[in-house]
Formats: C-alpha cells, structure tokens, sequence
C-alpha cells in the first residue's frame, strides 16, 4: 500500500465517517469495550459457525482511530477462519507494537503502523481489536488450539 500519509488519512477518515458493518446484533456472541482515557465506548459482535467468522459487527461511539480501526478490522475479518483470525490479530499487534508484521496480511490496516509510536493512540487503535479476540477465545476454543 502507497506509503503516503494523506492517502492513509483519507482512508482513516473515510472509515470513520462512513464506518463499515456498525450495528447491533444482540444475539451474537460480544464484548463490550471502553477505555479510562478516552470517549472510546464500543462493543463487538461476532458470529462464528463451524470455525468461521460468518459475520461481524460492531456498534458505539468513539474516538476517529478507534471507530476507523475497529471498520477496518471488521471487513478483513470477515469470513475468515479463526486461525486465520487469529494470525490477522498476531499481525496486527506486532505492527502497533512496531515489530515487523505482513503489510500483505493486514491490507488497509496499516494505516495505523505508526501510532505505536503515540502512546496515547495505541489504546485507542487496539480496542476493537482486543474485543474481537476476547470474543474469538471464549467461542472459537473449540475449533483453535
């Protein structure tokens, strides 16, 4: 991906204002998300059927890099495997924690590379991110070990 910080911006910006799958859907499996430090106050629904990730969902209010982020993640996790979930959250945790990650992997993710170095941003940047993982350890055990 273009390397250019406006085009990341856009991208970001777009993501925020017109967010990607942000609804309830009470009757899936979620996890609820805030953060001490910002207006980040999110939850995270996710459907699993047979070790993948039938559909995903989000909804909340928050910061532009927690509701962007939180977009982005739910469009590449859609209908992935949960092993492949997984490996995208591994991915997406080393590049916030400015370790080398697959940019091929994590497609428009890597908008975000350089907020690990924005302490302040990381938490912001992780949050939907770190409730979908809950999500997929308390119901996908059955299908990754």
């Amino acid at each position: 991906m273009l390397k250019n910080p406006m085009f990341h911006r856009q991208i970001i910006m777009d993501h925020y204002e017109n967010p990607r799958n942000k609804r309830e859907e009470a009757s899936y499996p979620h996890k609820h998300m805030d953060s001490d430090s910002c207006i980040d106050d999110i939850t995270v629904y996710v459907k699993v059927r047979e070790g993948v990730i039938e559909d995903i969902a989000f909804e909340g209010t928050g910061c532009t890099i927690s509701m962007s982020s939180t977009s982005i993640m739910t469009e590449l996790m859609m209908h992935k495997t949960l092993k492949e979930a997984f490996a995208l959250l591994d991915a997406y945790d080393h590049m916030i924690g400015l370790e080398d990650f697959d940019e091929d992997l994590l497609k428009e993710a890597v908008v975000f590379q350089n907020l690990g170095r924005q302490a302040n941003r990381i938490q912001c940047a992780t949050l939907g991110w770190r409730g979908l993982r809950f999500v997929l350890n308390e119901v996908g055990e059955t299908y990754v070990k």
